[in-house]
C-alpha cells in the first residue's frame, strides 16, 4: 500500500492518458462544427482553461520587451558618459592650451612648446618624456614649466628629445623664495601614503617669521633654475625643528595629471623670469 498521500505511478501515467486522450477527442470533434460555434469554443477556452498559459505568455513577452528597453537605455547611457568624458577631457586640454599660449606669448623664443609623454613602466611614475631635445637648445637641468609654474627640471638630454622629472620624483630640490622676498628655503617633496597624497614642503624659513597661507613660492634663482617660476603656495605650517626653523607645506601649482602641454626653458632663457607669471599668479 503506498504512502498516505502518494499515488503508485501506473495510476498517475493512466491519468496522464485519459486527460491527453479527452483533449484530443474534443480537438478532433471541433473540426465538424461550424465556424461560429469553433468561434464560441475557442473563446469559452481563451477565458478557462488557457487563461493561465495566456497570462504567463503577456508576462515573459512583457519582460522580454522591457529587458530590451533596459539594455538600450543602458548603451545609450554608456554612450553619453564616454561623450561628455571625452568632451571634458577636450575642454580641460584646450583651456590648458589657451593658458600656455598666453604664457607663450609673454615668453621669448628661448621658451620651446613641447609635448610631455609619461613612459607607465613601474617605477617611472615621476618621470616624463618631452619631444625636444639637443637641437633645440635644452639642456640637463631645464625647467619645464606650464601655465601656472614649474613641473619639473630635464634630467637627461638627447639629441631629439629629452627625459625629465617633475615634482613629485623622490630627488627633486629646488631653491626657493617667498614670493615677497621676505625669506629663501628649499623646496623638496614628501611622500604620502600613495602617489596622489605626495605634498611639497619648503623648509629653512626663520623661527621668527610669520607666512600666512596663500602666498605663493617661487624659485629663488640661487640654483640652476631661473629666479620666479611659481612651485606653489603656502597651505599651513608643518614643523619647526631645533635650530629655529619652519618648515610649512605648499599646495603645487601644477597639477600631475593635467600637464600635457609645456614649455621648456633653454640655455639661452633669461635668469630672470618672474614677469611671465605676473598675471597667472594672481589668478
Amino acid at each position: 500500500m503506498p504512502p498516505y498521500g502518494t499515488e503508485p505511478e501506473s495510476n498517475g501515467r493512466h491519468r496522464d492518458l485519459i486527460v491527453a486522450g479527452v483533449i484530443l477527442v474534443v480537438a478532433f470533434s471541433t473540426l465538424f462544427l461550424s465556424r461560429t460555434t469553433q468561434q464560441v469554443i475557442s473563446t469559452a477556452m481563451q477565458v478557462t482553461v488557457l487563461r493561465p498559459f495566456i497570462e504567463v505568455q503577456r508576462r515573459l513577452e512583457s519582460a522580454r520587451v522591457r529587458a530590451a528597453r533596459v539594455d538600450s537605455m543602458v548603451a545609450r547611457i554608456d554612450s553619453l558618459s564616454a561623450l561628455l568624458t571625452s568632451h571634458s577631457a577636450l575642454v580641460d586640454e584646450n583651456r590648458t592650451l589657451r593658458d600656455l599660449l598666453e604664457l607663450s606669448e609673454r615668453a621669448t623664443p628661448e621658451y620651446v612648446p613641447a609635448t610631455v609623454l609619461r613612459p607607465g613602466t613601474p617605477g617611472s611614475e615621476s618621470m616624463f618624456i618631452v619631444d625636444v631635445g639637443r637641437q633645440d637648445g635644452v639642456r640637463n637641468g631645464s625647467p619645464v614649466v606650464g601655465p601656472f609654474g614649474l613641473l619639473g627640471v630635464i634630467r637627461e638630454v638627447r639629441q631629439r628629445d629629452a627625459v625629465g622629472m617633475d615634482w613629485s620624483h623622490p630627488d627633486f630640490r629646488a631653491s626657493a623664495m617667498l614670493e615677497d622676498g621676505s625669506a629663501y628655503g628649499l623646496v623638496a617633496r614628501r611622500a604620502g601614503a600613495f602617489r596622489e597624497k605626495d605634498r611639497l614642503l619648503i623648509n629653512g624659513i626663520p623661527f621668527n617669521l610669520h607666512v600666512d597661507a596663500g602666498l605663493m613660492v617661487v624659485t629663488s634663482g640661487l640654483g640652476v633654475l631661473p629666479r620666479g617660476i611659481p612651485i606653489g603656495r603656502v597651505e599651513d605650517e608643518a614643523e619647526t625643528d631645533p635650530e629655529w626653523r619652519k618648515s610649512y607645506w605648499l599646495t603645487p601649482v601644477v597639477r600631475l595629471g593635467a600637464a600635457t602641454h609645456v614649455l621648456v626653458l633653454t640655455e639661452r632663457a633669461s635668469p630672470e623670469v618672474s614677469d611671465l607669471w605676473a598675471t597667472d599668479s594672481v589668478r
